[in-house]
């Protein structure tokens, strides 16, 4: 059951919260000293025992900070090296330091976010040392506050911590089993394996829902096209995310983002979409699974560079929209948790403005952290100029300071800043975490046409595995060889040409059974004529749409559609099962597939699923 959202007048009093707080703080600052009876307090209603003692200590941190170091706390920022003392070219050439060490220090950072790119992955161990090198960064310099360590671990196709880590299918996936439960237990097995290596807060759960099939961003990423369905599914990963798993600390979970990023057919990264429902829309569509995460009290929410007219006629991305971050986010919704914007570095958000106006506009409009600003050295001056010109208060910082620090101190991140990387076995890709992982994606795998093709109940001897993904199509491969057929693997890519399709055709009229798989073939011509072309040799051919599912729709010469949501291995090995009847087909449409020849039209309806 969805969690409905708090009575109006008790979010109202929450809003107000932070203000109140740091009014008192702040009166308590101009007179020099906190005289008796000053001490700044809590909100009217009586805080439990933890809420008082994170709000006793976020005071008290943030009396003895500088201008400088509480400026520090409002950046997220990547940083090049395998540990925090390398020394790596691009930490020069980026932020004219030399180690993430010396980034962290030099500028007091809030929190750093891990990528690959950034050679942050490479072992859970390696990763724990990082994170424990950063921490130690942190601690032994100014206010001595410990880092929000983070990273986007979504599962499915946003994964940055791969194997030995558990994977899970991801989103659109989970929304197909249909099991609140699951989702949960996926968050909860996530937060706990990050939380072993360092990663205390994680860039999840998407809370957007999906209405536009040709969202080039979102997609599977997200849940449903049906908000009470992806409510309910972000609310039970805030709580599996936040609340920890087999009594083991949990993760900051960071919703995203707001106000909704479902109904766009720009991508944010390259361009700035402008989404044009009105507030009845945007209260029925897009705002349910925001409600719901913030009624189960998660942590973060972060921002979406998008436009919406009718939200805000500024022309501004939500980003910088004060009505829409202070007036619809923390006012009307009630959210007092921190709000991060995404990343700075996105071509939605500097579209209007400088790199040294974005981040003073943030804050203006209720941000409180700034995430991977374009040049940091620019930004964090450009904070720091704005408060020295009387363009933001100090007070204003000391507000959002305020909320990163209890946050920190919420999530168990001041007492427990460390871990310890010989204990990271005990946890992270445990065969415990593996097995769940596989009965939950086991769950998902919808069937959406079958022509008496399948179960296989008659073994072929042998299968061709082609289309889209190296090494899903040798995954695949190996798995249905591991059931006896031989296989061959033709691997075309995203876009095969002929000669591509020449070779897997040739190779389906040599085998017994034809699998494809499709990556987003739905905006793909070529992947579509690979399929046809497989089709027309006579030999049954399986369609697998391991990314959007909306690749069935054009399609309909395969004798069998299967959608996987997802090209992780266990994934692979779910589709193994589903093939040759070890599992029935138990996933459910989480989003409509329209017609893609008969406009307002579903190809196939929100719930389909085939069984056997």
């Amino acid at each position: 059951m969805h969690d409905s959202p708090a009575p109006r007048a008790s979010r109202s009093r929450v809003s107000r919260s932070t203000a109140a707080v740091l009014a008192a703080l702040t009166a308590a600052t101009v007179a020099g000293s906190a005289p008796a009876g000053a001490e700044p307090t809590a909100p009217s209603h009586r805080p439990p025992q933890a809420e008082a003692a994170a709000h006793g200590w976020a005071i008290s941190t943030l009396r003895r900070m500088s201008l400088e170091e509480k400026v520090g706390q409002l950046f997220v920022t990547y940083a090049y090296g395998s540990t925090a003392d390398t020394a790596h070219p691009q930490n020069r050439e980026e932020f004219g330091l030399d180690t993430p060490a010396e980034i962290v220090q030099r500028y007091h950072l809030g929190g750093v976010i891990y990528f690959a790119w950034t050679d942050s992955f490479h072992n859970p161990r390696q990763v724990a040392e990082l994170s424990n090198g950063l921490q130690r960064a942190a601690l032994s310099s100014g206010a001595h506050v410990p880092l929000l360590i983070s990273t986007d671990q979504e599962h499915g196709v946003v994964a940055r911590f791969g194997p030995p880590a558990t994977q899970f299918p991801g989103n659109m996936a989970l929304g197909a089993g249909r099991s609140v439960q699951d989702a949960e237990l996926a968050a909860a097995i996530g937060g706990a394996e990050l939380r072993a290596v360092g990663i205390n807060q994680n860039y999840a759960p998407v809370a957007d829902v999906n209405v536009n099939a040709a969202n080039p961003v979102i997609g599977v990423r997200s849940f449903s096209s049906d908000p009470q369905l992806a409510a309910d599914m972000v609310a039970a990963q805030v709580r599996g995310y936040q609340n920890g798993y087999d009594r083991r600390l949990g993760v900051a979970a960071t919703v995203k983002h707001f106000p909704g990023h479902g109904d766009t057919d720009v991508d944010s990264h390259t361009g700035l979409p402008v989404i044009t429902h009105d507030r009845e829309q945007w209260e029925q569509l897009d705002a349910p699974p925001f409600r719901a995460a913030i009624a189960q009290g998660v942590d973060m929410v972060m921002t979406a560079h998008i436009v919406v007219p009718e939200l805000d006629d500024s022309g501004e991305p939500a980003t910088l929209s004060r009505n829409v971050l202070t007036g619809m986010l923390r006012e009307e919704l009630g959210f007092d948790g921190v709000v991060v914007t995404d990343s700075l570095q996105m071509d939605g958000v500097r579209q209007m403005h400088s790199d040294a106006e974005i981040p003073v506009l943030a804050l203006k409009a209720g941000a409180d952290q700034l995430l991977m600003p374009w040049r940091l050295d620019v930004a964090y001056n450009a904070v720091l100029d704005a408060v020295r010109s009387g363009e933001l208060t100090e007070r204003r910082i000391d507000e959002s300071v305020y909320r990163i620090l209890k946050l920190k101190y919420k999530r168990g991140i001041v007492h427990q800043p460390l871990v310890d990387p010989a204990a990271v076995d005990a946890t992270v890709g445990v065969p415990r975490h593996q097995e769940a992982a596989q009965r939950v994606t086991d769950r998902t795998v919808t069937a959406l046409t079958n022509d008496e093709l399948l179960p296989l109940h008659d073994r072929p001897g042998t299968v061709l595995v082609t289309g889209w993904g190296a090494t899903t199509t040798a995954t695949l491969a190996q798995r249905i060889a591991a059931r006896g057929p031989q296989t061959t693997v033709v691997e075309t890519g995203l876009t095969p040409d002929e000669q591509r399709i020449a070779q897997a055709v040739a190779a389906a009229e040599q085998s017994d059974l034809v699998v494809v798989l499709t990556n987003r073939a739905w905006s793909d011509a070529q992947q579509q004529e690979l399929v046809r072309k497989l089709a027309a040799t006579g030999k049954p051919v399986v369609g697998v749409a391991v990314r959007d599912p909306y690749d069935a729709a054009y399609l309909p010469e395969a004798r069998a559609w299967l959608a996987t949501y997802s090209y992780t291995a266990v994934s692979m090995e779910s589709l193994s099962r589903v093939l040759f009847g070890e599992v029935s087909p138990a996933g459910r449409l989480p989003v409509n597939i329209p017609s893609p020849t008969d406009p307002g039209t579903d190809r196939f309806p929100f719930g389909h699923g085939l069984t056997w």
